[in-house]
């Protein structure tokens, strides 16, 4: 049995993601309009769907049966099975096809089939129904997520999510790289969101613990790497030594006291020699592997900064990094402002200032008026445009229409 090409999307009907069905149906469907989309149809046994899906066979079963009831809409059933099984149980597995979705006629939405492979039922759903309010440009509030999510069991059965619920379901795809959410930055204080199409990981934080190589802990920072190996035989080649000295000072008893006490600087020059600054002899900073993939672009620029305006650049690049800035989206944002820009005079202040700020709107996914990775014009960039060539004081976008049941 061949999997889905990677990937690949699914066209889904808006009544089945805000209809009755349950989650598992909803995951079921994704799965079994991918795989009828091969020249042979989807002729999956259940057993293969369940562990496609990470769920259950009887899970699966309930989802299939779901599907093949007809709606009350138009009578039509999501999903049609046509048995090939001979009564003595020889044959070949069912044969199942999904219904042709009228695009011009209803609300349908494109979902990843990766999505129905890693989520749960529960997410996936949720992530469905943030993608069609972000394909439609609807500001989704809590509240309509939590409706369209809903207790399908129990004595709760039918009544909306709480918004305690709904927030944890944000924060696992969040924490999943599925979706993006810029709290409270959309209309009226509601929250913005940005679907991705594949799962973005945040920057991985292994290399900023302890360690030389650490950009925004304690530590060192270097241009360049050290190739001594802290061997006496190094040192004597004239290489690095070590950053801790002998003192030479004898361990065994002293044999003449009045020389012993002549050996003893007097109080104010212990004191001036305590307060008198140690020149550094240690090893020359260096920069972690995440920050220096970072700074590619511009590697052929960093020899010239000194060492303070180096640690203040890899803290800069580390900072961005933990909030979730992908790696390879300021590496472009580096590229193309170096691109676009006259040789600078003041290096450090350039990277720092110039280099390294994200230019665009409140959405974090806008990236100079385009969203990042999908390079779509960002609609909010273009209504302040508008509104600043017309003249008129920066507002709001039109209020949205209600979220379709």
């Amino acid at each position: 049995m061949a999997r889905p090409r990677r990937g690949q999307r699914v066209l889904v009907p808006w009544r089945l993601i805000s209809g009755a069905y349950s989650d598992a149906a909803v995951a079921v469907y994704i799965k079994v309009a991918a795989l009828a989309a091969r020249p042979e149809g989807c002729t999956a046994k259940v057993a293969v769907l369940a562990a496609y899906l990470s769920m259950s066979k009887s899970a699966v079963e309930r989802g299939l049966r779901e599907l093949a009831q007809p709606h009350p809409d138009d009578q039509i059933a999501e999903v049609r099975t046509v048995r090939r099984t001979l009564p003595g149980g020889t044959g070949t597995s069912a044969l199942r096809t999904v219904r042709l979705v009228e695009t011009r006629a209803e609300r349908w939405v494109w979902i990843p089939v990766a999505a129905a492979d890693s989520l749960t039922p529960r997410q996936l759903r949720a992530y469905a129904a943030i993608a069609y309010a972000v394909a439609t440009r609807h500001p989704l509030a809590l509240a309509e997520l939590g409706g369209v999510l809903r207790h399908h069991t129990g004595r709760t059965a039918g009544q909306p999510l709480t918004e305690r619920q709904v927030r944890r379901i944000l924060e696992d795809l969040a924490a999943l790289g599925w979706i993006t959410v810029d709290e409270r930055a959309g209309y009226r204080g509601r929250h913005a969101y940005t679907v991705h199409s594949a799962p973005v990981q945040p920057a991985l934080t292994a290399d900023t613990d302890d360690g030389s190589g650490a950009d925004d802990h304690d530590g060192s920072l270097a241009i360049e790497d050290d190739l001594g190996t802290g061997s006496p035989d190094h040192a004597a080649a004239g290489g690095p030594i070590r950053r801790r000295r002998g003192t030479g000072t004898a361990r065994g008893p002293v044999e003449n006291p009045a020389a012993a006490d002549t050996a003893v600087p007097p109080p104010a020059l212990r004191a001036a020699t305590a307060s008198a600054p140690r020149p550094y002899d240690g090893p020359p900073l260096q920069l972690s592997p995440r920050v220096w993939r970072v700074l590619e672009p511009v590697r052929h620029l960093l020899p010239s900064l000194s060492p303070y305006v180096a640690r203040r650049l890899a803290r800069a690049v580390g900072a961005l990094l933990d909030e979730g800035t992908e790696p390879e989206r300021l590496h472009a944002r580096i590229e193309h402002r170096y691109a676009c820009t006259l040789p600078p005079r003041d290096i450090g202040r350039w990277l720092i200032g110039a280099a390294l700020p994200r230019h665009g709107c409140h959405l974090l996914a806008c990236e100079s008026g385009f969203i990042w990775r999908t390079g779509a014009t960002c609609q909010v960039c273009t209504h302040n445009a508008a509104q600043r060539r017309s003249g008129t004081p920066p507002g709001p976008p039109p209020p949205p229409t209600a979220l379709p049941a």
